[in-house]
């Protein structure tokens, strides 16, 4: 049995002879690069950089992404397999408006099930809103948009006491917080005071106006984008609240024949505004996702997995890298959506590898760059691929 990770030990990164071929979507690892001396000026990968890491080779784009490969699943078999259909069906039904995104729609399906919230990252025109839309219409369940400005107020999201002239009396009139799936587009656009608003509504699934609480809708999903570029002006979110998203997707440009069959919808006179015409219909609802999370929740974890989950985390505490590591609640996260991954691919207990396909895009924000690996150019992409190429994995 594999000796399991040893927290007295200063975590040294070292690149295994032969690395496992990874089959959820993160493509077969990069070759070892040849040992570079240390470049103390910057001209070349420093003491920061995890070995094998070469910054004139660009990284590949499904570390950098995050995003998970769509599952292949078994034949309709045992209980849940309806349910299970009905889910895995939803990447059919958002192609009918979005093109190439695929992936990203597995991400939301999984935080659906986990119950959590998703980051969506992407450069401006790569169909976020108009992803969560037809997410939202295939799934039957509802949902609002909320543009985050400069001068957006907490009220304006949570909800405020509004006077009735007619009783002489204060009612509460909810805000667009009382939804199922929640759109904070450009959530990093406003400032501190209400992206706080959310802090409430996103972990104890409430809001407390003039001191009650209100409980929120179920499901109940934040899905906040956020762009890459053009920083000016922009508050970033802080890490006490990155931390209370489960997932951060990544959504890439598309491919060049994806791309073609968006111009093409558009030449054909395709309205992103109108769903309907597109032909999506509902082909699941908030039942179905109860019976899922319930059939998740049975999901076994072997005390092995549990030992390697937490061995990851605790790596990146250690991580020369990194001046900020993955919290317990992280942890927490990767078994969730562990878990939920398992699920989806049809089986009923939780392998390494599942683990490892749901790391980047769970861990990935909650953990912190050193300023001298970022001037080297380490991603903390590529500090987390490189941990987990060290965690012994379970046999």
């Amino acid at each position: 049995m594999t000796q399991p990770y040893q927290p007295q030990q200063p975590y040294q990164p070292q690149q295994p002879e032969q690395q496992p071929q990874q089959p959820y979507g993160y493509g077969p690892p990069q070759q070892q690069q040849p040992q570079q001396s240390e470049q103390p000026y910057g001209y070349g990968p420093g003491p920061y950089a995890p070995q094998g890491y070469d910054p004139q080779q660009p990284e590949q784009q499904g570390s950098e992404t995050g995003v998970l490969a769509q599952p292949e699943l078994p034949p309709e078999q045992g209980p849940g397999s309806e349910v299970r259909t009905k889910l895995a069906s939803l990447r059919t039904e958002v192609a009918k408006a979005v093109v190439g995104q695929d992936a990203a729609v597995t991400g939301l399906v999984i935080a659906l099930l986990c119950r959590g919230h998703v980051l969506l990252e992407g450069v401006p025109g790569v169909a976020k809103t108009l992803l969560v839309r037809t997410l939202g219409a295939a799934l039957d369940l509802e949902m609002k948009r909320v543009q985050f400005t400069p001068d957006l107020m907490p009220g304006d999201v949570t909800g405020s006491l509004v006077y009735d002239a007619r009783t002489s009396e204060f009612s509460f009139r909810e805000g667009p917080v009382f939804t199922n799936l929640m759109l904070a587009d450009e959530i990093n656009r406003t400032p501190p005071k209400t992206q706080a608003s959310l802090l409430e509504a996103m972990e104890e699934r409430q809001v407390s106006v003039d001191g009650t609480p209100r409980p929120l809708p179920d499901p109940f999903v934040v899905i906040a984008t956020q762009n890459p570029v053009e920083y000016e002006g922009t508050y970033p979110l802080p890490e006490a609240q990155l931390d209370r998203f489960l997932l951060k997707l990544v959504l890439p440009l598309p491919e060049r024949t994806d791309e073609i069959g968006v111009l093409q919808r558009h030449s054909d006179g395709f309205d992103p505004r109108n769903l309907q015409a597109a032909g999506v219909s509902p082909v699941a609802g908030a039942d179905d996702l109860a019976q899922a999370r319930e059939e998740v929740r049975q999901v076994q974890v072997g005390p092995e997995v549990l030992g390697y989950i937490v061995d990851i985390c605790r790596a990146t505490r250690t991580s020369p890298s990194l001046s900020l590591g993955v919290s317990p609640r992280g942890a927490t996260a990767l078994l969730a959506t562990s878990r939920a991954w398992a699920w989806l691919t049809g089986r009923t207990f939780v392998t390494p590898d599942d683990v490892k396909s749901l790391a980047l895009p769970t861990l990935r924000h909650r953990v912190q760059l050193r300023a001298e690996a970022e001037l080297e150019g380490v991603s903390t992409s590529s500090v987390l691929e490189g941990v987990l190429a060290t965690v012994p994995v379970p046999r």
